[in-house]
C-alpha cells in the first residue's frame, strides 16, 4: 500500500463529506427560501440562520479542490477538463447564491427582494446538483481514454448515474437543512420544519441510497457494505429522534448517515480515483494520479498545521452564533440608502 496517496485519498473524501454536511444544509436553506418559506419575515428567519456562515462553509469546497489539484494533479486535470461545463454552472450558481445574499436587503421592495429570493434558491439548486453529478462521476465512471482526456462531447457527462448523484445531493441538502431549521429556528418555523422532516426524510434520502447501493454493487468489498449498513441505521434512528423532537441528535445521526455512506462510496472505490467507462485499464489510481511524496509530505506538514485552525474557527463561528432565531425577534424591513444620499436627505431635512 502507497501509504501518502492512501492517507490523501482519505483526507480527500474527509474534506467533502465536511463540505457536503456544512454546505448541505446551507445550500438546503437557499433552496427552501422558495418551497418552505410562506412569507418575507420568514424568509428573512431562514438568512439569519446561515448568514454568519456561510461563507466558511464554502471554503471546504475550495480546500477539497485545492487538495485533489495538489495531491492528485491527473484526477483534478482529467475530472474538472471532462466536467467543464457543468462545474462552470456550479461556479455561477455560487456567485449568483452569495451576490444575492449580500443584495437582498439593499431595498425594500418585493420585487426586488423576490428576484435575489429566486437567484438564491436558484443558485443553491444548480450548486448542489452540479457537486453531486461531479462527485457521483468520480465514482461511477467517465468515459476516458489512455491520455485521461474525456471521449465524446460537452454533454458526455450527463449519464443517468450523473443525474442520480445531482438529485441526491438536492434532496439530502433539503432534507438536512430540516433538520437544520428545526434544531436553530424557534416557533412555528421549527414546528413545521419538524413536521416536512418527519414526512420527507425516508423519500429525500433515496436517491443517495441509490448512488451508494450503486457503487456497492459495482466496485464493493465487505467493510463498504458494512459501511452502508451503519448509513442505513442512521438514517432510520434521525428519522425516529425527529418524531421524538430530539433535534439535535436527529441532526447529528443525519451527519453519520452522510459519513457513513462517503465512507462507504470512496471505500469501495478505492484504489481507483476516477474509474474509465471506456476500458479499466485506463482508469487513474493513487498510484498514477498522485504528486511525488515530497510534495505529499510537504501538504501533509501544511494540512496538519492549518487544518486545525480552520476547523477552531468555524466551530467558533458557529458556538458564537448558537441561539435559536425566530420571525419576533426580525425588525421590519427598510431600505438602506447610500452614504452620500443619506448626507444629502439631512441637509435637507
Amino acid at each position: 500500500m502507497e501509504t501518502l496517496p492512501t492517507i490523501w485519498f482519505i483526507a480527500i473524501a474527509v474534506l467533502w463529506t465536511g463540505y457536503l454536511f456544512l454546505e448541505g444544509f446551507d445550500l438546503g436553506v437557499g433552496m427552501l427560501m422558495k418551497l418552505f418559506a410562506r412569507n418575507d419575515k420568514e424568509r428573512r428567519v431562514l438568512l439569519n440562520t446561515v448568514g454568519p456562515v456561510w461563507d466558511g462553509n464554502e471554503v471546504w469546497l475550495l480546500t477539497a479542490g485545492g487538495a485533489t489539484f495538489a495531491a492528485f494533479p491527473n484526477w483534478y486535470a482529467s475530472l474538472f477538463s471532462a466536467l467543464y461545463l457543468p462545474l462552470l454552472l456550479v461556479l455561477l450558481g455560487l456567485i449568483f447564491r452569495a451576490v444575492a445574499f449580500e443584495y437582498r436587503g439593499k431595498i425594500n421592495t418585493d420585487r426586488w427582494r423576490t428576484t435575489w429570493d429566486w437567484a438564491i434558491a436558484l443558485g443553491s439548486f444548480v450548486a448542489a446538483f452540479g457537486v453531486g453529478a461531479a462527485l457521483a462521476l468520480s465514482t461511477t465512471g467517465l468515459p476516458l481514454n489512455a491520455n485521461g482526456d474525456r471521449v465524446g462531447g460537452p454533454f458526455a457527462w450527463l449519464t443517468p448515474p450523473a443525474i442520480l448523484g445531482g438529485f441526491a445531493v438536492v434532496l439530502f441538502a433539503l432534507v438536512h437543512a430540516l433538520a437544520f431549521l428545526m434544531l436553530k429556528t424557534d416557533g412555528e418555523i421549527r414546528h413545521r420544519a419538524r413536521r416536512w422532516l418527519i414526512r420527507w426524510l425516508p423519500l429525500g434520502l433515496l436517491p443517495i441510497a441509490g448512488w451508494v447501493l450503486l457503487v456497492q454493487f459495482q466496485h464493493g468489498k465487505w467493510w463498504s457494505w458494512a459501511l452502508t449498513g451503519l448509513a442505513v441505521i442512521a438514517a432510520v434512528c434521525a428519522w425516529l429522534l425527529a418524531r421524538k423532537a430530539q433535534e439535535g441528535k436527529a441532526f447529528i445521526l443525519l451527519g453519520g448517515f452522510l459519513a457513513s455512506g462517503t465512507a462507504a462510496i470512496f471505500s469501495a472505490v478505492y484504489p481507483v480515483v476516477l474509474p474509465s467507462t471506456l476500458d479499466p485499464a485506463f482508469s487513474l489510481t493513487i498510484s498514477n494520479a498522485s504528486s511525488s511524496d515530497y510534495t505529499l509530505g510537504l501538504m501533509t506538514v501544511v494540512a496538519c498545521i492549518g487544518l486545525p485552525l480552520v476547523i477552531a474557527y468555524q466551530a467558533w463561528t458557529y458556538w458564537v452564533f448558537r441561539r435559536r432565531i425566530s420571525a419576533e425577534l426580525i425588525p421590519q424591513s427598510h431600505t438602506v440608502l447610500p452614504a452620500v444620499l443619506q448626507r444629502a436627505l439631512t441637509r435637507q431635512s
